[in-house]
């Protein structure tokens, strides 16, 4: 401001010298036209001394130099020009040069500034590309790289390139619209080229043109993982309703099973071998018991099959199936098995550990069409740490391993995840029911043990079988069923019920067969008015457990309500694990004999109750 009144006091003071209004010695007018010289000096040099870089002023004005007598001028010379229009670029055309440290430090804050941003976006999550109208990529991030598997090389590419092709077309859609300056469409879900089936989600939106011309930025958001566990989900949901069908199924079917398998078995009783009638009985219970395999397949992969479980030595039960799987294999393929010294025993059902080696020496053989070697490893596993196994977690333990190697074709990457899956199957049709797999799943993982495996295209697979080691002794077990089978027969009296009216006939003359009196009842109500009524001293009551109007646990609770001390057993096709996690406290002390059950079978567990 200082500066301003001066500038305007000497103009009003030449004006009245020029007019001879003022009259003033040469002297007084040098001293005043040097005093106004001096207060304009600050304006003169700061304007001399500013530059404009980037719009910006510099920071610091230059030294003020020492003003001399030779150094004044004319006060017309002072007078400050008109103002120029500002000139829209980095640094004016006619001004001075800016201090050039100045200018350095600006360009090493630009420089930082670059290296920050390029920074962020290579490491962001997400990809990020940007694209001319005709598609080709000039900027791309990191996550590009490494979502396309470019390995840096998308530049100047089409990135449509990168779109599997059956998705390019929804691609080509998104940019189109994009260009023609619609932001408002949703995100492309596509898949990405290459062999690791990867899925991006693309969002997008268009800027104004750069270097004339219109650019699109997509934003590439992987979604594999999720559409991974949207699969897993969909599958698991696939396979609890399969595996709820199987189980209704194979409830009703296994009734059907057990009268045929029973009244075969009451036939074969009166048509002895040398009869004529007694091979044709035979081929009818062989294939009622094929059928009742079936169906504890279609069982085991829902796991809900019913187990036996007792303790034994892996290598007595390989050294047993041995002859079986040499004939499985056939001569074109060498069998070789070898046992860990001291191999540890487990509890299994012995016959769905035998289901669970024969379906994978026999999965090892279709591998190897033009010939090779099947081998069969046993040994002790100590597992100190706990270990994923797919989706689940292997608990610290002691286990035995059951190794299935083959050196056939292996297993790829994309099938070996979907090999445990009911009904998936690589093999032609007609030459596999996909069940396979998902039975020795099923069995091993309901018999407390994981499923593993190791497999290298045209070098093989490795099925790792682990079950957890016990320590009980198998020796009691086998005595007391060597003394259990000795002698079927056996006095007392006994309440059938059942609903299934033809379970319920072979049951009834089964056990009169053995010397058994027998009471029949086709519900709960009619077996709960024989109890009350008191005309017969019942030993044992033999019930189905899923019965109209009154379970089999419903109708036992009550019947003790009677008979406190009556005992039971319930016949069921369902799996005695999940009925037993039905049970109350106040009913453990039941029995279960799963169906389809033989003649044998229902006399040795009758005969094992009442003490015989």
């Amino acid at each position: 401001m200082m500066a301003l009144a001066l500038a305007v006091l000497g103009i009003l003071l030449g004006l009245l010298l020029a007019a001879g209004q003022l009259d003033l010695s040469r002297e007084i007018l040098g001293v005043l036209v040097t005093a106004l010289f001096i207060g304009m000096l600050p304006v003169i040099f700061r304007r001399r001394s500013l530059g404009v870089a980037d719009g910006k002023r510099a920071h610091m004005p230059p030294p003020v130099p020492e003003v001399t007598a030779a150094d004044i001028q004319p006060v017309e010379e002072l007078v400050e020009p008109e103002p120029e229009p500002p000139v829209p670029v980095a640094v004016h055309p006619e001004a001075p040069s800016a201090d050039p440290d100045v200018i350095a430090e600006l360009r090493r804050e630009i420089d930082h500034i670059r290296h920050n941003f390029e920074r962020f976006g290579n490491g962001a999550p997400i990809g990020i590309i940007v694209v001319t109208e005709d598609g080709s990529i000039i900027r791309a991030n990191g996550a590009v790289g490494r979502m396309f598997g470019s390995r840096g090389k998308e530049m100047g590419r089409n990135w449509v390139e990168f779109v599997d092709g059956k998705d390019r077309d929804a691609a080509l859609l998104r940019q189109t619209q994009l260009m023609d300056g619609n932001n408002s469409v949703e995100p492309v879900e596509v898949k990405l080229a290459g062999s690791a089936a990867r899925v991006a989600r693309i969002h997008g939106t268009w800027l104004d043109r750069v270097d004339d011309e219109r650019v699109a930025v997509f934003y590439l958001i992987d979604a594999t993982e999720q559409r991974s566990l949207e699969a897993q989900f969909a599958q698991s949901q696939k396979m609890q309703a399969v595996g709820q069908l199987a189980g209704g199924v194979a409830h009703d079917f296994n009734n059907l099973l057990t009268a045929m398998i029973g009244f075969s078995d009451l036939l074969l009783m009166r048509h002895p071998p040398g009869d004529p009638s007694y091979a044709d009985i035979v081929h009818i219970k062989q294939n009622a018991n094929r059928a009742a395999a079936l169906v504890r397949q279609l069982l085991a992969f829902s796991r809900r099959q019913t187990l036996r479980p007792k303790v034994l030595n892996l290598t007595d039960v390989l050294a047993d199936l041995s002859d079986l799987l040499r004939r499985l294999i056939g001569e074109h393929l060498n069998l070789r098995i070898v046992h860990d010294r001291d191999l540890g025993l487990v509890k299994v059902d012995q016959g769905q550990i035998e289901q669970v080696v024969t379906n994978l020496v026999v999965n090892a053989r279709d591998a190897m069409e033009s010939g090779g070697t099947v081998s069969l490893e046993t040994r002790n596993v100590r597992i100190d740490v706990p270990e994923p196994v797919g989706d689940e977690i292997m608990p610290v333990g002691d286990y035995v391993e059951i190794a299935v190697i083959d050196t056939g074709h292996g297993i790829s990457a994309e099938n070996i995840a979907k090999i445990f899956e009911p009904f998936f199957t690589t093999k032609e049709v007609g030459h596999g029911t996909g069940l396979g797999l998902a039975t020795v799943y099923g069995i091993v993982r309901q018999t407390g043990g994981y499923v593993l495996v190791e497999s290298k295209v045209d070098a093989g697979t490795t099925f790792r079988i682990l079950l957890p080691r016990v320590d009980e002794d198998p020796e009691a077990a086998r005595a007391s069923s060597r003394r259990a089978s000795v002698d079927l027969t056996g006095q007392g009296t006994i309440l059938l019920v059942e609903d299934e009216d033809a379970v319920r006939m072979f049951a009834v003359r089964a056990l009169r067969n053995k010397g058994y009196t027998v009471l029949e009842a086709d519900s709960g109500d009619t077996a709960l008015e024989i109890i009350s009524n008191g005309e017969h001293e019942i030993d044992l009551m033999v019930s189905d457990v899923v019965m109209p109007n009154m379970d089999g646990p419903t109708l036992i609770r009550r019947a003790r309500e009677v008979r406190p001390d009556i005992r039971a057993v319930f016949i069921s096709g369902y799996a005695e694990e999940a009925f037993r996690r039905s049970l109350g406290d106040d009913l453990t002390d039941v029995e279960f004999l799963a169906k389809p059950f033989s003649l044998k079978d229902l006399a040795a567990k009758v005969k094992e109750q009442l003490g015989g």
